[in-house]
């Protein structure tokens, strides 16, 4: 028997734990040679790690809800609604107190155990007109 984890188990240990409060949990399922393609992230692991500290620093309540996921192959698709407060600068701007709620999708290639490649699509228009920005 193995303790392996399932591509859809490794999308949420990304999702509940390294975008949770611990973004060095990425270690273990986000290789060195991990490539980012959605639209203003550093293509790197440390970059991503970075991007979760950033929005932490902005959004320290930030909170994840799973709403739907699937996997094909090596792919899986996960769906889900962020929520927080604004409390501190964000793209250059201070924290409103308001509030927000986005959908997220992103997609993730796994290979042997590890997230490969990622593509991420939140909803940043909602994000923006929520904040009054």
């Amino acid at each position: 028997m193995t303790n392996a984890r399932t591509n859809l188990e490794i999308a949420r240990h990304i999702l509940e734990n390294g975008f949770g409060n611990d973004p060095d949990a990425l270690d273990e399922v986000v290789p060195d040679t991990f490539i980012e393609h959605q639209f203003g992230m550093s293509g790197t692991r440390e970059g991503l790690k970075q991007a979760i500290k950033s929005l932490r620093g902005a959004f320290p309540d930030m909170k994840y809800r799973l709403i739907n996921s699937t996997e094909n192959g090596d792919l899986v698709w996960v769906n889900y609604e962020a929520t927080g407060t604004h409390t501190n600068p964000f793209m250059g701007r201070p924290g409103t107190g308001k509030t927000f709620a986005i959908t997220v999708i992103d997609i993730m290639r796994i290979d042997d155990g590890k997230v490969v490649e990622h593509w991420g699509v939140p909803d940043r228009f909602a994000l923006a007109q929520q904040l009054g920005f």
